[in-house]
C-alpha cells in the first residue's frame, strides 16, 4: 500500500477534449483530491498510451488512471507505469494484451455510433494523408450525449476531437488490469459504444462494477458526481 493520496489522471477519448472532465474535476477538487487532465492525441493507441504514460511517470508520488471511452484502452496500456496503482473506467473500452478496439467491438451487436460516423483526412508530418473520424453533428447528441442539455450538445458537437481511424486496428501492447485494481462504470443507455463491450471488458479485468441504468455515453457530463464517487472510491483504496 503506497502511504500517499494518489493523484488522479483523467484521460478523455474521442470526440471530446479534457473540458468534458469539468464536472467531475469539480467534485474531486472539491475533496482536496489533486488532479489533472491532460489533452488525449487521439492519434492511435500505441503514442497516445506513450503520451499518458509519460504524463504520469513525471508525477511525484502514486497515480489513479480514469479513462472515458478510448481512454479506457490508453490507461489499459499506460497504467503499466511504475506509479499507477488503479484504474478506473468509464463507459470505456477494456482492452486484453494483443486486443484492437475493432476486435471486442466485433464481438457484439454495433452501436448506432458506427453508422454515424464522418471521415476526414488530415495531414501527415512526413507525407501524405490519413483519415480521421468524428460523428455526424446531426447524429451527435442522441449517438453520444443524451442525457445531456439540448444547448450544450450543440456546443459539444462542434467542438469534437477527431479520432484517427487508424486506432481501431492497433492492438494493446499490455493489460494493466492483470496486476492492477481496477474500478468500472458502465454507462447502461450508452449509444456510443454497446454496453455490453463495455460490461464484458470491466468483468473481464475484475473490475469493481458500477452501472447507471440511464447514463448516455457522455456520463461524466450528465452525472459527475456518481463518476467522481467511483474515483473517490478507487483513490481511498490506494492510499
Amino acid at each position: 500500500m503506497t502511504t500517499s493520496t494518489p493523484t488522479v489522471v483523467l484521460v478523455h477519448g474521442a470526440f471530446a477534449d479534457a473540458a468534458s472532465w469539468s464536472g467531475v474535476i469539480a467534485e474531486l477538487q472539491r475533496e482536496g483530491i489533486a488532479v489533472v487532465a491532460p489533452p488525449n492525441p487521439l492519434r492511435g493507441l500505441a503514442s497516445d498510451a506513450a503520451y499518458i504514460a509519460s504524463v504520469a511517470s513525471q508525477i511525484d508520488g502514486p497515480v489513479v488512471l480514469v479513462g472515458h471511452s478510448y481512454g479506457g484502452a490508453l490507461i489499459t496500456v499506460a497504467g503499466t507505469t511504475e506509479n499507477v496503482v488503479g484504474l478506473v473506467y468509464v463507459a470505456a473500452y477494456v482492452l486484453e494484451e494483443g486486443e484492437s478496439l475493432g476486435e471486442l467491438q466485433g464481438r457484439f451487436p454495433a452501436s448506432p455510433l458506427v453508422s454515424n460516423l464522418k471521415e476526414w483526412t488530415y495531414p501527415l508530418g512526413e507525407g501524405g494523408t490519413a483519415v480521421e473520424v468524428t460523428i455526424a453533428e446531426d447524429a451527435f447528441p442522441s449517438v453520444f450525449a443524451a442525457d445531456v442539455p439540448e444547448d450544450v450538445t450543440k456546443v459539444l458537437a462542434v467542438a469534437q476531437r477527431p479520432l484517427a481511424a487508424g486506432a481501431f486496428a492497433e492492438t494493446a501492447s499490455a493489460a494493466a488490469w492483470k496486476t492492477k485494481p481496477s474500478w468500472a462504470l458502465v454507462a447502461g443507455a450508452d449509444q456510443a459504444i454497446n454496453p455490453e463491450v463495455e460490461r464484458f471488458g470491466a468483468q473481464r479485468a475484475g473490475a469493481t462494477v458500477v452501472e447507471l441504468a440511464g447514463a448516455s455515453h457522455a456520463v461524466a457530463v450528465s452525472e459527475p458526481k456518481e463518476v467522481a464517487a467511483l474515483i473517490r472510491d478507487a483513490v481511498r483504496a490506494t492510499s
